[in-house]
């Protein structure tokens, strides 16, 4: 557990670091103002403990199975001439075939995470339950999502600001395809391949999580808006904020061990340089760990960017206007990110529309 304090310079910093959930005399609070090394060591096993969150909850579940999930619903409920279809299905492409390699290299027997990851294939199941439980549909919509958890006016927040503008674009941009298509909340209501395919979601991908605040039916015009925006968000925009930073954070790795060889320590005063080096990964873990981060961030050579539709599935003259007029969107802010780059005191790329994948297909 690990408290982080905004300091009148507006940076976010650690002040105080419980090494385990439960207080007592074996889970001291370390503190800045103890040795440099015993304070070292704790920031790092922070980090490594994120690197088990972030792959398993929030890149693995909150983009690629969810996507698998929407990608199979999609293709078991709505035809091929269904707008919903024609909305999604750019978005879904090469999902099943990423989601089944890594299943067979990373999160199998055997693969990248039983090899280097601390959690390893058997603590993937209890990750991911503990996340399927504390999920909610707020969480997954990114304006919810950042009043929620009270983030509105936090300094220096890259991801807030930039994807707050694509989302909005994605909104407009499904807003106006919704309301082509669908003339009243009734024909909405009455259509039965949505509901089926919005309820397949809701009990295959959801587990049928009332408490989620997850639908398991749309009912109203702006509620298939939201559901249908919160979707193409995760297969593409979201999937790039977790994804393609990887490299740039974690290629020096006491900032994201994949694992630790020592357990954390339960006293103060007895970290030494020595006792850091012998807890962080062996050099070949570390390679590992680094070819994978690496290849994961690295940019497809088939890439397909936000808003590209090389293949014409809406034929009509108005829908296309809604996509150029997408697009369009998409350049203006490309570049009002690259010129408030100018200004970052780090570069945030990952959310350039140029940058961002049509879908999850690394």
């Amino acid at each position: 557990m690990c408290l982080l304090w905004k300091d009148p310079q507006d940076q976010l910093l650690p002040i105080a670091i419980q090494l385990g959930q439960t207080s007592g005399e074996q889970t001291p609070i370390f503190l800045p103002s103890d040795s440099e090394w015993d304070w070292t060591l704790a920031k790092i096993w922070v980090r490594s403990a994120e690197f088990q969150v972030h792959q398993t909850a929030y890149h693995l579940l909150h983009t690629h199975l969810f996507a698998e999930v929407f990608n199979v619903a999609t293709n078991r409920q709505l035809p091929r001439n269904h707008p919903v279809y024609k909305l999604l299905i750019p978005h879904l492409r090469y999902t099943l075939d990423i989601n089944t390699l890594a299943r067979q290299f990373l999160i199998g027997p055997g693969g990248v995470f039983d090899q280097i990851v601390a959690v390893g294939k058997s603590g993937i199941k209890p990750l991911l339950k503990k996340a399927m439980e504390e999920l909610t549909y707020s969480a997954l919509c990114l304006p919810e999502d950042i009043k929620a958890r009270g983030l509105e006016s936090i300094p220096n927040f890259y991801y807030r600001g930039d994807g707050q503008m694509i989302w909005e674009a994605m909104e407009r941009f499904v807003s106006n395809m919704v309301q082509h298509y669908y003339k009243s909340d009734e024909s909405v209501r009455t259509d039965p391949e949505l509901q089926a395919w919005v309820a397949e979601i809701y009990e295959k991908g959801f587990l049928s999580n009332e408490s989620s605040g997850i639908p398991s039916s749309l009912k109203t015009m702006p509620s298939l808006v939201r559901y249908l925006t919160m979707v193409i968000f995760r297969c593409s925009a979201q999937h790039a904020a977790v994804n393609s930073g990887q490299f740039d954070f974690y290629s020096w790795m006491p900032n994201g061990p994949a694992s630790m060889k020592r357990p954390p320590p339960t006293a103060k005063g007895v970290t030494t340089i020595q006792s850091i080096l012998d807890a962080l990964p062996a050099v070949n873990t570390t390679t590992s760990q680094l070819v994978v981060v690496w290849q994961l961030s690295s940019e497809p050579q088939d890439k397909r960017p936000l808003g590209c539709y090389p293949d014409e599935h809406f034929t009509e003259e108005t829908p296309q206007l809604f996509i150029k007029d997408f697009q369009e969107k998409l350049t203006e802010i490309s570049k009002t990110i690259n010129e408030s780059n100018q200004t970052r005191k780090m570069l945030y790329l990952y959310l350039d529309p140029k940058v961002i994948e049509n879908s999850i297909s690394i």
